[in-house]
């Protein structure tokens, strides 16, 4: 199993700056499975043991990206689907599932498979013939790095939570404390660089805000813990293709223009380059289990 750990037309180019050119989608997404998924891996680990994930365990991941947080349940026995609006992800964890599937002799069922779908075909794997409800539901995509990046969250949970068991666990997650989180100044630049035609246009992550979100689906909070999630890349250009692949960025290249982007970034991650080249540095995320009504 392969180990590896984001809408409208430019608004305007500031004079003298190439045209804002976002990052190509197939790229992107091998960038976030090959360099950036991987970061998460703590993270899925931490909730699968909490939980108690295994054998015969039916798990729904929401914006389940390239996979991983999926092939990571599936080697615990897990039977697992996935859901993503980003269709060049989904593709790579198609192949990721099937590869993982073959290489471990798997006989070829949909249930050993895996299933992935567009989020807005989540009501296709609904409770029937052959497949019982969910027994647990993960939201891993971390909240809290730039205004608006939880809009999406809460039509999924109230889509999703009725495919599951009463008292199923849904487990959401999002960036800790700043002071703890060494990416945060690099995350700050998609504001910074956004906020230059609205100065309102990005707020940080609130301490409550997955309670927030768990209330307005509806939710009974029922744990929470904190993961360390370090972020680790091989050089500066290995960084700076990754933390593009998130698309938190995408606003400020909008607005701005990649190249600039490219470059406020790799000055940001000057502090946490190590002698060796290699760029380090330590996050905290949390996360918040709830239970379904």
């Amino acid at each position: 199993m392969t180990r590896t750990l984001g809408r409208h037309h430019q608004r305007f180019t500031h004079p003298g700056t190439a045209p804002a050119v976002l990052p190509d989608a197939g790229a992107r997404a091998r960038d976030w499975a090959e360099i950036q998924e991987r970061m998460l891996v703590p993270l899925y680990e931490a909730v699968y043991e909490r939980l108690e994930v295994r054998k015969g365990t039916r798990v729904l991941g929401l914006g389940c990206g390239s996979g991983l947080a999926l092939l990571l349940a599936a080697a615990r026995g897990a039977r697992v689907t996935g859901v993503d609006s980003d269709s060049e992800r989904l593709a790579l964890a198609r192949e990721r599932l099937r590869a993982d599937r073959e290489r471990d002799g798997r006989a070829e069922r949909a249930a050993d498979a895996g299933t992935l779908l567009p989020v807005d075909r989540m009501a296709d794997t609904a409770p029937g013939p052959g497949r019982s409800p969910y027994d647990l539901i993960t939201a891993f995509q971390p909240i809290g790095s730039v205004a608006g990046d939880a809009k999406g969250l809460g039509p999924a949970l109230d889509e999703a939570i009725p495919l599951a068991r009463r008292g199923t666990p849904v487990v959401l997650a999002g960036w800790g404390p700043p002071e703890r989180c060494a990416t945060d100044g690099v995350l700050r630049i998609a504001g910074r660089l956004s906020e230059r035609p609205r100065k309102d246009a990005r707020r940080r992550g609130h301490r409550d805000d997955l309670e927030e979100i768990a209330a307005r689906a509806g939710l009974k909070p029922d744990g929470s813990g904190r993961v360390a999630c370090p972020f680790g890349y091989a050089d500066q250009e290995s960084a700076v293709r990754g933390l593009l692949s998130t698309g938190v960025f995408d606003g400020a290249i909008r607005t701005t223009n990649r190249r600039l982007v490219e470059k406020e970034i790799g000055e940001a991650l000057h502090p946490h380059l190590r002698r060796d080249g290699t760029v380090w540095m330590p996050n905290v995320f949390r996360y918040l289990i709830a239970r379904t009504p």
